[in-house]
């Protein structure tokens, strides 16, 4: 009896110990949820200038393949660019969806709207064509992803934001796929005519953050189309 009852003191330390751990642990996952979810580890974007962009490589992706400097989409009219994440994602495919619908406006206003991808896989930009009303080329430099490109991993999916994000696209009945490189962070530039600048660039903090429509248009407005080369 005496033998039984000089275990129990140690038994007790063990399963404090345990339970010590077991909420030590817990602590930790809360931390790390709670840290996830505020902008302290999100890696801050630099500002792309206008020498950077107008001298990126791009590819056309029609029949006739062509590389161009990017600065060729703008010099006129100026342009809205979209900085493509991934074209099979949802949220991205919402977001294309969403741009294209000021193509009307954009149209009057006499400035063209484009879409940039990283990479070309399969049928990817082409159906990913069915939601973005304008033209696709391929940046495979990532210069529109830049300067310094910022990605999100795993963190992601503890996001408060991001899943709000995906129950918005969800349900407003938007699907996609794993297709591709979806970790580096893409954006929206409204970018003027001829050296104006760049008159709007919106980062993508998270997982489907999209731009405001409302701030393209304003910025679409400011663009001054360049006068006709005459002999």
């Amino acid at each position: 009896m005496g033998s039984e009852m000089s275990y129990l003191p140690d038994l007790e330390l063990f399963t404090m110990g345990m339970w010590s751990i077991g909420l030590g642990a817990i602590g930790v996952a809360v931390t790390g949820i709670l840290l996830a979810n505020t902008d302290l580890f999100l890696s801050k974007p630099e500002a792309a200038s206008l020498e950077f962009l107008e001298t990126t490589e791009l590819k056309s992706l029609g029949e006739e393949e062509r590389t161009f400097k990017a600065g060729e989409l703008w010099k006129k009219n100026g342009a809205v660019i979209m900085a493509v994440r991934r074209p099979g994602c949802f949220l991205c495919r919402e977001e294309a969806s969403e741009l294209s619908s000021l193509k009307p406006q954009l149209d009057q206003l006499g400035v063209p709207l484009y879409a940039v991808v990283k990479e070309k896989i399969g049928t990817e930009v082409e159906d990913f064509q069915h939601y973005f009303k304008g033209e696709i080329f391929l940046d495979e430099k990532k210069k529109f992803y830049g300067p310094h490109k910022r990605k999100m991993l795993s963190m992601g999916l503890i996001r408060l934001g991001v899943w709000q994000n995906f129950l918005r696209a969800w349900k407003n009945g938007y699907s996609g796929n794993l297709e591709g490189e979806g970790f580096i962070l893409g954006g929206v530039y409204v970018i003027g005519a001829g050296k104006q600048g760049v008159l709007l660039e919106h980062r993508e903090r998270e997982f489907g953050d999209k731009v405001s429509l409302q701030s393209v248009l304003e910025a679409a407005e400011m663009i001054k189309p360049q006068a006709a080369d005459t002999d």
